[in-house]
């Protein structure tokens, strides 16, 4: 199915395409090989999930002191927090004396891009053969939450499985910094983008305390992102599930709440049920600098533009293209 020297046509194609022309050809793999060994495979041991962290502490965290509880900006953050969502202000000042400043976030952010990524270079360390084969057995292990969150909201198994191993090799990779840490640092050290982690560290405050889990405890990406799918606070608040029914929603440890946080939240963003996401496509010699560009994602167009520069999508004879929907081209090599 998947082709050298074709192109993959993006339908929808959100600002990370990359990650969904990723997932959809390790679900495919995924599918492929599940289906070749009958359901079974000699694949290794399957990768621990990361401690989770979501219960409140007993036992405070002691820091070197970052100076954030003393800096205006910061207070003034407190002070919003107070007075809009009636935080205790003296306390949330004791916190932010815990906070470390971690410079190696400030130094993640802000690594020059010198071009759009592009698929031939980046996507081989997501297809390995050990990333498929604890995914087939990811898939096996947990056939039963999978199957129901595919009924329930139309996502694919093996769509899910493909995103969890994308985001953090099934719990390989989700993360070392504390959340707390991490947002502070690019909400008031990282001025290109400090309103985005300004809102996302007062939604990790909220989520904190509705949870009753202690700010200093939960782990994650250098950018805040938590759990085995990669959340930032403001996505677990609004899509993350309690899918298994116990009071809590634990995306660290919880294989279900996990498996239904990541189908709800495709289904809340439109998943179609059955609709494909991935097209091959071609384009004609005379358009293909037009059509290929730089060989990355950055271009988007809807449907209808495409259509101009002579790309051939090749599609399902009983399903239609809506021309508005936004969609990139990705080259495979």
């Amino acid at each position: 199915m998947i082709a050298l020297g074709m192109m993959f046509f993006v339908l929808r194609a959100s600002a990370n395409a990359l990650l969904l022309a990723l997932l959809c050809a390790l679900s495919t793999l995924l599918f492929a090989q599940g289906e070749a060994t009958g359901g079974s495979t000699a694949a290794p041991t399957a990768a621990p999930l990361t401690t989770a962290t979501t219960t409140a502490a007993t036992t405070a965290i002691t820091a070197p002191t970052s100076g954030y509880a003393q800096r205006q900006d910061v207070r003034d953050f407190i002070a919003m927090m107070a007075a809009d969502h009636d935080f205790d202000a003296q306390q949330l000042s004791k916190l932010f004396a815990q906070v470390q400043t971690q410079s190696s976030t400030i130094r993640a952010m802000s690594a020059p891009v010198t071009a759009p990524p592009k698929w031939f270079e980046y996507a081989p360390q997501f297809l390995s053969a050990d990333r498929i084969a604890q995914g087939i057995l990811f898939r096996e292990r947990h056939r039963a939450v999978l199957d129901r969150a595919e009924r329930e909201y139309g996502v694919p198994a093996e769509v899910i499985v493909a995103i969890i191993g994308v985001e953090t090799y099934y719990g390989k990779v989700a993360g070392r910094y504390r959340v707390l840490d991490a947002l502070t640092t690019l909400a008031f050290d990282y001025p290109r983008r400090a309103d985005f982690f300004r809102e996302e560290l007062k939604q990790f405050l909220l989520l904190t305390r509705e949870w009753k889990m202690s700010p200093l405890a939960p782990r994650g990406s250098f950018a805040g992102a938590m759990g085995l799918p990669q959340f930032m606070p403001g996505s677990f608040r609004r899509y993350a599930v309690d899918f298994d029914g116990d009071g809590r929603i634990d995306i660290w440890s919880n294989v279900s709440d996990v498996v239904g946080s990541v189908a709800n939240f495709l289904s809340r963003h439109g998943w179609q049920k059955g609709h494909p996401v991935l097209l091959s496509a071609t384009v004609d010699p005379a358009d293909a600098k037009r059509a290929v560009g730089d060989g990355g994602l950055s271009d988007r167009r809807d449907y209808l533009a495409w259509s101009a520069i002579n790309i051939s999508v090749s599609k399902p004879s009983a399903f239609e293209i809506d021309p508005l929907w936004q969609a990139a081209l990705v080259l495979l090599e």
